[in-house]
Formats: structure tokens, C-alpha cells, sequence
């Protein structure tokens, strides 16, 4: 059974496709699975924001085939690990759990990189490209840190 790993932003359209896109791409495909949620609604069934795409195609991956959905109760169950991009999912998130086993599953994604800070992803949906170009790297050198760890535990 593969280890299942969840990251979660607002939409699902910005932020947490890259973050899955990237950590999927570093990580084999036998062991893990890695998809993302949004804790809103308004993106559900549809495609990642296109300067998501562009930035990820840019950098060679391909994130056009996601298709944003809502975070549920039911992914406590589904994910071994559950990565937020910022304090209001983090905070939203864990408003949902209903156990000290499911709010150990949750984890600001950027402490990764710069443990205990609690830093947000900057959510860069009103910004120029500049933005998305800024969260894919941030997020790259944090999914390279997140597979290191999985693999080292999983493997």
C-alpha cells in the first residue's frame, strides 16, 4: 500500500498543485502517492490556475491534467501526511480533525525548510508571474527536503 501524501492551499489552483506536482516528480511512484485539496470550493473540477502550468511546463513538469476538489473528513483517513501552504489552511484543516491522530498529520509545508518558523506560502493567485515563479522555487527546495525525508522513512 503506497504512502499517500495530501498538500493543501485555499483553491487548489495555485500553490498546492506545483507543491504535488513537484514532491510526485521527486518521489517513486510504487511507494507514494501525492495529491492535493483546496479548503474552499470555487475550483472544484477544474484545472490548475494557468501560470501554475506555465511555470511547472517551464520547469519541465506537466500539472494540466489535475483537477481541483475539496478537502474532506475522509482525507484524514486517506493521507499518512497532510502539508498546508499557509496558517488559514493550517488553522482550517485542523478545525476538521477530530482526533490528536489526524491533527499529527497536518503540517505547515514550509517548516520543512525552515523548521519551527511557521512561514506561509505566499498565495500568489492576485500577483504577476513573478509570483508563481517565486512559490515554484520555494516550493521545489522544500519538495526536495519532504522526499529525502519520505524516502530515508519509507524505503
Amino acid at each position: 500500500m503506497p504512502v499517500n501524501i495530501l498538500m493543501v492551499c485555499l483553491g487548489n489552483i495555485c500553490r498546492s498543485p506545483l507543491a504535488e506536482g513537484l514532491l510526485a516528480s521527486k518521489l517513486p511512484k510504487d511507494t507514494f502517492f501525492v495529491d492535493s485539496a483546496g479548503t474552499g470550493h470555487w475550483h472544484i473540477g477544474k484545472k490548475p490556475d494557468d501560470r501554475s502550468i506555465a511555470v511547472a511546463r517551464k520547469n519541465g513538469l506537466d500539472i494540466s491534467n489535475q483537477r481541483g476538489k475539496q478537502f474532506t473528513t475522509e482525507d484524514f483517513d486517506r493521507y499518512d501526511y497532510i502539508y498546508v501552504m499557509d496558517h488559514t489552511n493550517y488553522n482550517d484543516v485542523l478545525a476538521m480533525a477530530k482526533n490528536d491522530a489526524q491533527k499529527s498529520k497536518v503540517k505547515m509545508i514550509l517548516n520543512e525548510l525552515f523548521p519551527g518558523e511557521n512561514v506561509d506560502v505566499p498565495d500568489p493567485y492576485y500577483g504577476s508571474q513573478f509570483g508563481f515563479d517565486s512559490v515554484y522555487e520555494m516550493l521545489d527546495e522544500t519538495c526536495d527536503i519532504i522526499a529525502k525525508k519520505l524516502i530515508e522513512k519509507h524505503s
